[in-house]
């Protein structure tokens, strides 16, 4: 009867852990990032799913990745060693190498430069590979960190995390930019938002919160709208006005904030991330200046004829008589708050009734305009929200004000109403345009893991 000896593999370490593992036989896997070759010593970069790490191989150690490509997935072992040279002080020596899955064909374009040198058409024809360069996979953990950060800021605050249903049967919230789908026979529609349905949670979790894909249809072809993006929606009751909205946001924003400082170094270093500005301490002096506005929790706001009127005194363009703002004048308003209160966030509160949805709640003082709001980050409108209606008859007259006396769409909408609601109010955070903003990109395509737009259903 023999004896044999088992020995066992050494431990599998990321390549974020490598470092502390100096002097220690380890394990790494991965895909080959990088081969460089300098005399007879080969340099090769493993990428994984955390990082980048070099190790040092002889040709003989290279030798069983003959024929193969960069993006190979190899298993390489050996011992970390300091290196002052190396990338983060150390390095992998005295190594073996395995290949896991072998790749002989090249990417439609290199992913180991500093920078993916591709038009954005190929880049996001051949998302599945540009997707693992590093900066890549920085911007959306980035993504993932500011629906971690709400999540967390909500939760703490009391709200109960709600899923909504994306089929609905009536596309009763806005138009037509919905789409319709075939139901077993008959038309449903993708939401276009879980507006109603986190109206209804109020009046069960009274603070309730969601993240979620929402669609329009929209046939809209620039650089800040796709068709899919990810909502972060909130909603919450027992307020005294779209105010109280405001404050909430900025709570949340800050939150989201405080969490990326934290719990994100790295990618914001990494992608050298110019964090938002809040407002000065002395920002209500030029608002009181400018017209009706002020601060809520280091967000300046302004009344929006006060900021027609502004954007008329300065520009000569005359667009006091518009339900809306243009995004050049959202651009203007952006630059304004920064360089005179020191904000690149700023509130636009009061906006025309026929501007906002039959839920907007008036403004008593001046039923013409609206307890609502638009909050612009750097000049482009992140986020919509205000005081919703709360009473059943408001809601029968809102409806007859646009046209609607059939409530039959609405029918399961308005039922909460009947049975008591609270003065509530809520926003919608677009996921994607506040990642574009943050990192400064041009076009929101590049925050979107897989962009759905006019002509874009693949990959």
């Amino acid at each position: 009867m023999s004896m044999e000896t088992v020995i066992s593999a050494p431990p599998r370490v990321r390549t974020n852990e490598a470092g502390r593992a100096v002097g220690q036989r380890v394990r790494l896997c991965g895909w080959v990032h990088r081969l460089r070759q300098i005399g007879a010593i080969n340099f090769l970069v493993l990428r994984d799913g955390f990082g980048l790490f070099q190790a040092v191989l002889t040709p003989e150690q290279l030798a069983p990745l003959a024929g193969c490509v960069e993006g190979s997935v190899v298993e390489l072992t050996g011992v970390v060693t300091l290196e002052a040279q190396a990338p983060g002080g150390c390095e992998l020596h005295d190594c073996q190498v395995r290949i896991i899955t072998a790749v002989t064909e090249p990417p439609p374009f290199e992913i180991n430069k500093k920078e993916v040198k591709a038009t954005l058409s190929t880049f996001l024809d051949h998302g599945v590979v540009g997707l693992r360069h590093p900066n890549k996979w920085a911007l959306f953990r980035l993504s993932a960190g500011i629906m971690a950060g709400f999540r967390a800021t909500l939760t703490g605050l009391g709200f109960t995390e709600v899923q909504t249903p994306k089929l609905v049967a009536s596309a009763t919230e806005s138009g037509a930019n919905v789409f319709k789908v075939d139901y077993f026979g008959r038309a449903a529609y993708l939401a276009q938002s879980p507006q109603f349905y986190k109206q209804t949670m109020v009046g069960i979790f009274e603070r309730v919160f969601e993240v979620g894909p929402v669609f329009r249809a929209e046939p809209h072809d620039t650089t800040r709208h796709i068709n899919e993006y990810v909502s972060l929606d909130v909603e919450f009751g027992f307020i005294e006005n779209h105010f109280d909205v405001m404050e909430m946001l900025a709570a949340v924003i800050q939150g989201i904030l405080q969490h990326l400082t934290h719990a994100q170094a790295v990618e914001l270093a990494q992608l050298r991330v110019k964090m938002p500005a809040f407002a000065a301490p002395d920002a209500i002096s030029p608002l009181a200046a400018a017209g009706t506005g002020g601060i809520v929790a280091h967000i300046p706001w302004v009344y929006f004829p006060a900021a027609q009127e502004m954007i008329y005194q300065a520009t000569g363009e005359d667009c006091r008589d518009e339900p809306d703002l243009a995004p050049a004048h959202e651009r203007w308003l952006g630059q304004w708050a920064l360089q005179t209160l020191g904000s690149d966030f700023l509130f636009v509160t009061g906006y025309p009734m026929g501007k906002r949805p039959f839920y907007t709640h008036p403004n008593l003082a001046d039923p013409a305009f609206s307890n609502s709001f638009d909050l612009l980050f750097r000049g482009t409108e992140l986020v919509t929200g205000g005081q919703r209606l709360h009473r059943y008859a408001d809601y029968v007259a809102a409806l007859a004000q646009h046209g609607i006396s059939d409530l039959t769409a609405f029918e399961a909408y308005l039922e909460v109403f009947k049975y008591g609601m609270p003065p509530h109010g809520g926003f919608a955070i677009g996921l994607e345009r506040f990642l574009m903003q943050l990192l400064g990109l041009d076009n929101i395509r590049l925050a979107t893991l897989f962009p759905r737009d006019l002509g874009r259903l693949t990959p």
